[in-house]
């Protein structure tokens, strides 16, 4: 459902994205099992103890929309597309099924590197169970039980098995007729796993959607026109996924608040996969797509300026990624309240606002996470401690006394 309701806390002034650099022991561990010289059972005592530790520092640190940092997946986009009935995990797949233009696939070919794995329709898609549910409700059993509810799940994004594919490889013809058929069960779908998470408890949920800030990049906006297998424009492929996102979410209750995160990629070593401001898609991306909140990608000049913010309408937060996890180099506090007082002033500008006013819908964080993928980026623990501190006291001082 859509709420004309601003939705807060959740989202809090300080937040994270979800993912956290793992601990050596946790990574030697998962080793082990990968190689096969330790159960897989072996590994949950591990991540148990790893989970609790990391919810602690997140509290201690002051942080409210506390996650599990992601410690049981290999990658942000987790298990819920494999854990569908009509999905198939394949090893080593086949560079020709890809839209190699793709910023994340364009890297792979760039670095001379295959995908090691991916995940593709071959059957009709039915959800048969949550994937995420022993995960949450360990969450839940580590933190006090008035601040379940603040406590976030992050989740791959419905379009992140279709983007990727080249026009006609996302699913057998046999199976689905057309774009419409396939996305209606990707719906129902997420409405069924958004619906079992919120039995269990769930109240905070965020999408990580890097396929949705490539419509910024001029690049692959051009590899989209070269591209002739394409039946549709690349504005048409966006707006089937604004449709697809509401329909993943149309029946969520009205408690349960809903964010996404725009980012440029976080590959291996820091890098990212693609530039280009949210001008081109602003208003699409703030007005038509009913979510509460978005993150949005703000540390480097590539995501262009704060200009695009004036068509977030007045019941819509976003959270301003001005701080990377990407590389240790800390920024200046005063520099980044800065960033979020022109931010303010934009939004304010759209809306007819005061500053003040408009900072009422404001937050801040890092751009993405810290470990999108399991081996995380080029910093340390203290490194991380330092940029969460950094977030926390920018929050601080520009909303003092909030979460």
């Amino acid at each position: 459902m859509s709420s004309n309701a601003l939705h807060r806390n959740p989202p809090f002034r300080a937040e994270h994205l979800g993912s956290l650099l793992r601990p050596s022991d946790l990574l030697n561990a998962r080793e082990e099992v990968d190689k096969g010289t330790k159960p897989s059972s072996s590994l949950t005592s591990v991540e148990d103890t790893a989970v609790k530790d990391i919810v602690d520092t997140q509290i201690e640190l002051g942080f409210h929309g506390i996650s599990d940092g992601e410690y049981r997946r290999h990658m942000f986009w987790g298990t819920f597309f494999p854990g569908l009935d009509g999905f198939e995990e394949i090893k080593n797949p086949d560079i020709s099924l890809f839209r190699l233009y793709a910023p994340d696939m364009a890297i792979f070919v760039e670095t001379d590197v295959t995908p090691p794995e991916s995940v593709i329709c071959t059957g009709k898609i039915k959800h048969v169970g949550s994937t995420y549910t022993d995960q949450w409700n360990y969450l839940k059993s580590v933190v006090p039980k008035d601040r379940v509810h603040e406590c976030k799940l992050t989740l791959a994004a419905p379009n992140w098995y279709h983007f990727r594919y080249k026009e006609g490889k996302a699913y057998p013809k046999s199976v689905y007729s057309n774009d419409a058929a396939y996305f209606a069960d990707i719906a129902k779908a997420y409405q069924d796993e958004l619906q079992i998470l919120y039995n269990n408890g769930l109240r905070n949920v965020q999408f990580d959607d890097p396929n949705l800030a490539y419509f910024c990049s001029e690049k692959f906006l051009a590899g989209w026109k070269e591209d002739k297998l394409n039946t549709k424009t690349a504005d048409e492929l966006f707006d089937q996924y604004i449709r697809l996102y509401n329909d993943c979410i149309s029946k969520r209750p009205a408690d349960m608040h809903v964010g996404v995160h725009l980012c440029r990629g976080n590959f291996a070593g820091g890098r990212h996969f693609s530039e280009g401001g949210y001008d081109r898609i602003a208003t699409k991306l703030f007005q038509h797509l009913n979510v509460n909140t978005y993150y949005l990608e703000y540390d480097t000049p590539r995501a262009g300026g704060f200009e695009p913010l004036k068509a977030l309408p007045t019941n819509k937060n976003v959270i301003l990624g001005v701080i990377t996890s990407k590389f240790p180099k800390m920024e200046d506090a005063e520099e980044m309240k800065k960033r979020v007082y022109q931010a303010a002033d934009f939004v304010a500008e759209g809306n007819s606002q005061t500053q003040k006013e408009a900072l009422e819908r404001l937050g801040v964080s890092p751009q993405c996470g810290f470990a999108s993928h399991e081996s995380g980026n080029p910093i340390k623990k203290d490194d991380m401690v330092a940029k969460l501190k950094l977030v926390r006291q920018i929050a601080d001082e520009i909303w003092p006394g909030e979460p």
